[in-house]
């Protein structure tokens, strides 16, 4: 985990900057003075870290969890396969046309456990995030992650998918090799599939970009992240032709993972820890960890056929709305 000066701060998580810069200017003390201890007013300092964290995690704005989802410093995709997996080997292409950098997965082993793991990266620098598209795929991303759990299918694995996307790739070329049709295709396909199928938002769940990988027998949802049909800025700027009411559109679209969980549209909400993933990889990789073994379990020796119908009406169920008597 990147540790203070490298670590970067939100707007709202500046007092934890300034007990770190409180911290440094201590140890600078302590160097000019070794006469003095000054080793329980550091431990003091490092307290109040966790106090402030804490504090901060119990009063979080919808917005401000939309900014946790996208923090620099959030573990993506590969550090969780990273963190939670053994023996993982990637897969690539979409045998069709090309390799989608934006959409990764391949098998890996979860506790001894063989499962096919899946989901977009987004990179962790400037270049590795033009390689990966911000972690908006193409079509030949949702194609590559169909063919992986059809592979996954034929062997008799379990799907895990991590969504974390602003979206899928809007792009002309994108429009002119399918985009629409190669998420309405896996949304068709997941539904079908005969083996166990967990998914996870683990950052941003943006519109079609999430739903095409989106659609498993449960859905699992970390503290600090978001899963709407639109971007509370994008939400802004239609509505209120500005993007100045992010922190509104945030609030109205009830996008977080307890309006989600409220809604019925996620099964369970994954905790993180004190103040966001991106304080401890390991400890927020374990936690998602057991979750996803506890999903599998309970999906153990279930028929595949109960499993398809059970996942048709999950799905079927969704929603609410008024019908006009006759």
């Amino acid at each position: 985990m990147p540790q203070y000066p490298n670590r970067q701060f939100l707007e709202f998580e500046k007092p934890i900057k300034e007990v770190y810069e409180q911290i440094d200017d201590t140890k600078k003390l302590a160097e000019k003075n070794p006469k003095i201890d000054y080793t329980t007013t550091i431990r003091q300092l490092e307290d109040s870290i966790l106090d402030k964290r804490r504090d901060i995690t119990e009063h979080l704005t919808p917005w401000q969890r939309v900014q946790l989802s996208r923090h620099p410093d959030r573990p993506y995709t590969l550090k969780y396969i990273e963190n939670m997996c053994t023996n993982f080997v990637e897969l690539h292409g979409d045998r069709n046309f090309r390799d989608d950098k934006a959409m990764l997965g391949g098998f890996a082993q979860l506790d001894g456990e063989t499962i096919m793991i899946l989901g977009q990266q987004k990179g962790i620098n400037t270049k590795a995030r033009q390689l990966r598209n911000f972690g908006m795929a193409n079509p030949e991303g949702y194609r590559k992650a169909l063919r992986l759990m059809k592979l996954a299918e034929k062997f008799n694995k379990p799907v895990v998918c991590l969504i974390d996307t602003p979206g899928a790739y809007p792009g002309l070329e994108a429009e002119e090799r399918g985009q629409g049709e190669a998420i309405a295709r896996n949304i068709y396909e997941m539904i079908r599939l005969k083996v166990p199928v967990i998914i996870v938002i683990i950052g941003e769940g943006a519109s079609g970009g999430a739903l095409g990988i989106g659609v498993g027998d449960k859905v699992l949802m970390m503290e600090n992240t978001w899963y709407t049909v639109i971007s509370p800025e994008s939400c802004s700027s239609i509505l209120w032709r500005s993007w100045d009411k992010k922190e509104t559109a945030a609030e109205q679209l009830r996008l977080t993972a307890k309006d989600m969980k409220g809604f019925g549209l996620v099964d369970e909400i994954v905790q993180e820890p004190l103040g966001g993933a991106h304080w401890d990889y390991q400890a927020a990789a374990n936690t998602l960890k057991s979750c996803i073994l506890k999903s599998l379990k309970e999906m153990e020796g279930k028929d595949p056929i109960q499993r398809i119908n059970d996942r048709i009406e999950k799905y079927g169920k969704m929603g609410f709305w008024d019908e006009k008597p006759a």
